[in-house]
């Protein structure tokens, strides 16, 4: 239980007497808002932070971390939107967006040039000509930044490392001929590059080399090649700690980013989204049975992975809380494992339905909320909201 702050307690049992079985995300927007203050001041005034909105795209969380970010990264033209209605340009500023995504299509990169964002970080020589086409029809030079897929980053740590295969972005190996189209494409500004080859990093140090590099490899690149470097994207890749994790040193991070020194006029953007997010969010499920099989619990709930998929597509073994419900039907039976080991499931009719295997709980019973903390990212956007067609997750904002 201490798991759930006082207001997220009380916002669940005001939901609980409904007549459908809740199910629902609770955000607090306070929570992600001075997650998005204690980055943004760790960070030397050279660094940009731009909140990545496919890890919550709900508007009120996304209202709530606009004063406190210097921009968002979108990949879709809903996403666009939200962020410039969140953030709109001032003067003839461009739009504080990024965007990235590696299958633009011709109507969002209409509405990316329409929108006069800050860059669109593009991922290969094909989606170039695009733009460029694009931006000539309306009669403006698009701001792109090129991404890249390096071959390799010499940093240790917790770093998901290039140089593999992939579908994101131009091999380091090809990036001197594809700047060398690009300059030639009439409706480009080409500013510089996005490079994103680390994932879900806990070591701050690690990070912050990576950072180096990123820079370093940066303007190497585009004085070789020509380039006026002004933008250099280097995407999140901050992590969540869980059960048994040491948390991201933030203050760390910030004082070895400080030593790095990118040449003037140039902006270094990072996209954390998951880390600014993950803490100020609660997934409730009501449990609608508790049952044995073969000696085995099982608790029963409203939503599954319909709703919150992360941990079974992750296998994030998250800790719960059960919140107890006492309004019962009198005279109806109400299942209930005590000090026991569960496996907590949810109402699809498939066995990938399960978000916990044996795990202990002192009680729960059959109408009692089962609550899933650090569930403010990837949650109910990554779910699959429409397989069986129950009723998706409602969203509460405190």
């Amino acid at each position: 239980m201490d798991v759930l702050p006082e207001a997220v307690r009380r916002r669940l049992l005001e939901l609980a007497p409904a007549e459908a079985p809740v199910s629902a995300y609770v955000y607090d927007g306070a929570v992600a808002a001075e997650r998005a203050r204690e980055l943004r001041s760790a960070l030397p005034e050279w660094a940009a932070v731009y909140y990545a909105v496919k890890a919550n795209s709900f508007r009120g969380i996304v209202e709530a971390l606009a004063p406190h970010v210097d921009g968002f990264e979108v990949a879709s033209r809903s996403e666009l939107e939200l962020a410039v209605s969140a953030k709109p340009p001032a003067g003839d500023t461009p739009a504080p967006v990024v965007a990235a995504g590696p299958a633009k299509s011709v109507p969002v990169l209409t509405a990316l040039v329409r929108a006069g964002v800050e860059a669109i970080n593009a991922e290969s020589l094909l989606e170039l000509h695009r733009i460029s086409r694009i931006a000539v029809a309306e009669g403006v030079r698009a701001r792109v930044a090129l991404r890249v897929n390096p071959a390799s980053i010499p940093v240790t740590g917790s770093l998901h490392m290039g140089g593999v295969p992939s579908q994101f972005g131009v091999a380091e190996p090809d990036v001197p001929g594809v700047l060398r189209d690009a300059l030639r494409l009439p409706g480009l500004d080409l500013v510089g590059f996005h490079i994103h080859a680390a994932s879900n990093n806990l070591d701050a140090e690690a990070h912050a080399a990576y950072l180096r590099w990123c820079v370093e490899w940066s303007v190497r690149t585009a004085r070789e090649n020509g380039i006026n470097l002004r933008h250099v994207d280097i995407g999140g890749g901050i992590g969540v700690a869980f059960e048994g994790e040491k948390p991201f040193d933030i203050a760390r991070f910030g004082e070895l980013a400080a030593q790095v020194e990118p040449p003037e006029g140039v902006k270094v953007v990072l996209e954390p989204g998951r880390f600014l997010v993950a803490d100020c969010g609660w997934y409730a499920a009501e449990v609608t049975d508790v049952k044995t099989s073969y000696g085995e619990w099982f608790v029963v709930l409203r939503g599954g992975i319909n709703h919150f998929q992360l941990p079974t597509s992750w296998d994030i073994v998250h800790n719960v809380a059960v919140l107890p419900v006492e309004d019962w039907p009198e005279g109806c039976p109400r299942p209930a494992a005590g000090r026991a080991r569960v496996t907590v499931v949810g109402e699809l009719c498939t066995p990938e339905d399960t978000l916990l295997r044996d795990v202990l709980v002192d009680q729960v019973r059959a109408g009692d909320l089962v609550v899933f903390p650090y569930a403010g990212s990837y949650g109910w956007e990554f779910a699959m909201h429409h397989f069986l067609g129950h009723p998706v997750a409602d969203r509460v904002l405190l």
